[in-house]
């Protein structure tokens, strides 16, 4: 499976999500998102970043408590459990509604299977991604192969990226962290699936086991972009900026192009007051994205090395 790059604004929700784990996950406010400080970016969080769309209390064990059924076929998306930023037409709550009754009428496992895969499509759609998990972990169960279980894995990953209180994050990344172990049993040399699960960990109880998953993935490919930033953001949380500059040059050089490496790696060069290298790498970053959110953030770095 190829590497994926992390959007800017999906960097900064996944760290307001470990940062609710536990302070030695908290980025520093300038790094998480120079313009907010700790406090707004968890209200901001809370408020627009809670993807998985599911209350507190839900973990997409079965269909009538995920986040996708109720709530995303509602008349007014409205109510404690839906995701506030998610907007769905007349046309996609219909359509939900309907493949939800056939999902309940099949009467095979493979009919419920084939239902069940265009549900966590049309889930993920409307980016309900703990309702897609579960929907792709039936399949899985119906059809157990490393490629379904991965799939489910995926989703609840990405709903673990997105959770905004302390318990999604728990339920979400325990969830993923079972679906990745299932991948690794049929494909222990899966590095995607590697470097997710160590990232899950780091939002349970066992964060090293997190460190030695992503030392284990850069030991079998120490050009692996995803296991390489990660690295770098976690010596970035625990205030280890020399081995975070190392980790980021090494992203860089991999792929130059890689927008969230060079900009990280702007911010741990200030923090080692390698300031000339830091305004390169921040102007480096803003060169490769469009993106108005992190040009503006570019902008405010810069300011302060001066």
């Amino acid at each position: 499976m190829a590497t994926t790059r992390t959007a800017p604004h999906q960097l900064v929700l996944v760290a307001a999500a470990l940062a609710l784990v536990g302070g030695l996950y908290v980025l520093p406010k300038g790094i998480m998102k120079p313009k907010e400080s700790k406090s707004e970016l968890s209200k901001d969080a809370a408020a627009t970043a809670n993807r998985d769309g599911g209350g507190m209390a839900t973990n997409g064990s079965k269909p009538e408590a995920s986040s996708g059924p109720v709530p995303a076929t509602a008349t007014e998306n409205k109510g404690p459990d839906a995701a506030p930023h998610t907007t769905t037409s007349t046309a996609q709550r219909q359509e939900l509604a309907r493949l939800l009754g056939e999902y309940q009428a099949a009467a095979t496992p493979d009919a419920k299977a084939t239902v069940a895969t265009t549900l966590a499509r049309r889930y993920n759609d409307v980016e309900r991604f703990d309702s897609a998990g579960y929907y792709l972990e039936q399949v899985a169960q119906a059809k157990p192969s490393a490629q379904h279980w991965q799939q489910a894995a995926d989703a609840y990953f990405q709903a673990f990226s997105f959770a905004a209180t302390d318990e999604r994050v728990k339920l979400l990344g325990g969830k993923a962290r079972e679906l990745y172990t299932k991948v690794l049993k049929d494909q222990p040399g899966n590095l995607d699936a590697k470097t997710n699960l160590g990232m899950a960990y780091m939002a349970s109880e066992n964060p090293v086991q997190g460190v030695t998953l992503l030392r284990e993935v850069l030991e079998a490919d120490p050009r692996n972009e995803k296991a390489l930033y990660n690295m770098g953001i976690l010596a970035v949380q625990s205030n280890q900026y020399d081995k975070a500059v190392k980790r980021f040059q090494d992203l860089v050089k991999v792929n130059p192009k890689n927008v969230n490496g060079q900009f990280y790696l702007g911010v741990t060069l200030a923090r080692t007051g390698a300031k000339e290298e830091a305004k390169q790498a921040f102007l480096a970053a803003k060169s490769l994205s469009n993106d108005p959110a992190l040009a503006a953030s570019v902008e405010e770095e810069i300011a302060k090395l001066k």
